[in-house]
């Protein structure tokens, strides 16, 4: 999959994020920024990014996720 593909589909979920996306192979490392985040746990965060992503790890076009999940505040900080 294509960076630009993959920032659409957490773009579809996480709307007022700010995605980076890098692609290596079937590996993929995320960074989103969302007050989205805001209270939630880091497995919450994480699991929000999955669901955006699932089709494509379940059908193999993604092996592996690195996530960096922050909220803007922690993002600045």
């Amino acid at each position: 999959m294509q960076a630009e593909e993959i920032k659409q589909l957490l773009l579809a979920e996480i709307v007022d994020g700010d995605i980076t996306v890098n692609v290596d192979g079937s590996h993929v490392a995320v960074t989103v920024v969302s007050d989205a985040f805001e209270g939630l746990r880091p497995v919450k965060r994480q699991q929000m990014v999955y669901a955006a992503l699932n089709d494509q790890i379940s059908s193999g076009a993604i092996h592996a996720v690195n996530i960096t999940a922050q909220t803007r505040a922690e993002y600045d900080a």
